[in-house]
């Protein structure tokens, strides 16, 4: 089943689809694959706050790391909310063999820090890299702006994620949440994820801000 577009009401609504693969649901958020080139800045903050915690040291602080977001960010792996003033209230990630919502090479980090500070920004990114696995929809986070939490949005996301991987035969769909964010694994959880496995960082903790990450799967064939 296709991530359909959906009427309120029976109403169609007038809202611009900005994919074929898009629907709406109460509250006026339009969900789509992708989102056109005028978000990218915001794309890029929306990650970078939910993130911050777990990259914003490394990414250089908030100036420097939304303009590295920006120039790498993907919206073809990416699944967004739009609200009804065209304003993106959210968005969730993934990753596949052909790349990722937030990827980007070491020509990225060059271009934005320099060759020293790549050197050595490099490595330590390449500690929170998962590779991907055959028949599997890796997710490449998920974010919702504030005045969206608790109002069914994240959850949407995640459904269309799971549509998304369902439509390109894919029969499962993984991520990894960290153990300071408990109010994500309990959505995910809900959503119908199970935890197959943890991850301790060790002395790696002090740097990336948590302790140990959990590993969960979604199947859905």
């Amino acid at each position: 089943m296709a991530i359909q577009h959906l009427a309120v009401g029976g109403v169609a609504s007038p809202y611009c689809n900005y994919s074929p693969a898009s629907y709406l649901y109460p509250m006026c958020v339009h969900i789509t694959h992708g989102f056109p080139p005028h978000l990218r800045s915001a794309a890029a903050r929306i990650y970078f706050e939910a993130f911050e915690q777990k990259i914003g040291w490394l990414l250089g602080g908030e100036k420097r790391a939304v303009a590295f977001i920006e120039r790498v960010i993907d919206p073809q792996f990416a699944i967004c909310a739009i609200d009804k003033d065209g304003k993106l209230v959210g968005l969730a990630g993934f990753k596949t063999a052909g790349g990722a919502m937030v990827g980007g090479d070491f020509s990225d980090l060059v271009a934005c820090y320099g060759w020293i500070s790549a050197g050595w920004r490099a490595p330590l990114l390449s500690l929170l890299e998962r590779e991907v696995e055959r028949g599997i929809l890796l997710m490449d986070g998920i974010a919702v702006t504030p005045n969206q939490r608790g109002k069914g949005t994240g959850s949407r996301l995640l459904e269309a994620i799971a549509l998304h991987a369902k439509d390109t035969g894919l029969h499962s769909v993984r991520l990894d949440v960290i153990d300071s964010n408990p109010r994500a694994k309990a959505l995910y959880a809900r959503q119908g994820f199970e935890a197959i496995g943890e991850e301790n960082l060790g002395p790696l903790k002090y740097l990336f801000g948590f302790s140990r990450s959990t590993t969960m799967i979604l199947n859905i064939i």
